[in-house]
């Protein structure tokens, strides 16, 4: 217990840092607003295509929400965190190093497994909130129309997982620079490379570099959840991409403090 005290003194730091900061408000609602919109979009579109089946069939067209909603506001938040948790990521370490508060974090009781780990979980509780605040959506509309909630929660599981690993990998961008802009733009350079490696994967189709590189891309990973497959090579991929990242995070942090 007391060994998890500084761990967890410095997370309630890192949470009441971001609270009283405006810049994740921004980021929420521009999450938020984005889930919403898609989502709206998606519901217009799929009431858009039973309306055009009713009048071919002139009879009653039963939606399949997750087919015509659910899966493609899935496949769009994707891209929407690619985008967003860079910056909600940038600061964790990079703003520790240009206020030089830096040193004196490492100079503290506290050690580096916890520092990493405090400040990684301080951006995932943050991300968490935001995730059970898009559950609302399918909450609201299974009140007005019946679906299967399997994959909802699949999806729902893909997004928990790509976006921790997303801000594992933004934690380790910010652990190797001052500049918060620079950390956000390695962030994204990172994952960006990391989904480009699943579209060469299926250029290079039936091959042993095309196999390896849709292992590495998180795309093949995260469609099988948003489909409602969970397969248990996909959680260990993501858990040990987050350990790949924060074992990384640990060796510059490590290397800083012995400059």
């Amino acid at each position: 217990m007391t060994t998890l005290r500084p761990a967890t003194t410095l997370l309630l730091k890192e949470l009441r840092c971001y609270f009283v900061s405006p810049i994740v408000y921004v980021i929420a609602a521009v999450f938020l607003g984005l889930v919403g919109l898609l989502s709206y979009w998606a519901v217009v579109n799929a009431s858009g295509q039973a309306l055009r089946m009713m009048q071919i069939s002139n009879t009653y067209a039963q939606i399949n929400l997750n087919d015509l909603v659910f899966r493609p506001v899935f496949y769009s938040l994707n891209l929407v965190l690619m985008f967003v948790l860079p910056l909600l990521t940038m600061r964790t370490f990079a703003e520790e190093r240009k206020l030089r508060t830096f040193e004196l974090l490492l100079t503290s009781p506290i050690g580096i497994n916890e520092i990493v780990s405090a400040k990684f979980l301080s951006v995932f509780v943050i991300y968490l909130i935001l995730l059970v605040l898009t559950g609302l959506i399918p909450l609201v509309l299974s009140a007005y129309v019946s679906f299967n909630w399997d994959p909802i929660w699949t999806g729902f599981l893909a997004l928990l997982l790509q976006g921790a690993f997303m801000l594992a990998i933004g934690v380790m961008a910010s652990a190797m620079t001052e500049n918060q802009i620079i950390a956000a733009f390695l962030s994204f350079g990172i994952i960006l490379v990391i989904w480009l490696l699943g579209l060469f994967a299926t250029i290079l189709g039936d091959t042993t570099l095309g196999h390896l590189f849709s292992y590495v891309s998180f795309t093949e990973h995260y469609d099988r959840l948003v489909r409602g497959l969970v397969n248990l090579k996909d959680v260990v991929y993501y858990l040990t991409g987050m350990g790949f990242m924060w074992f990384t995070a640990h060796q510059v942090i490590d290397a800083h403090r012995w400059k």
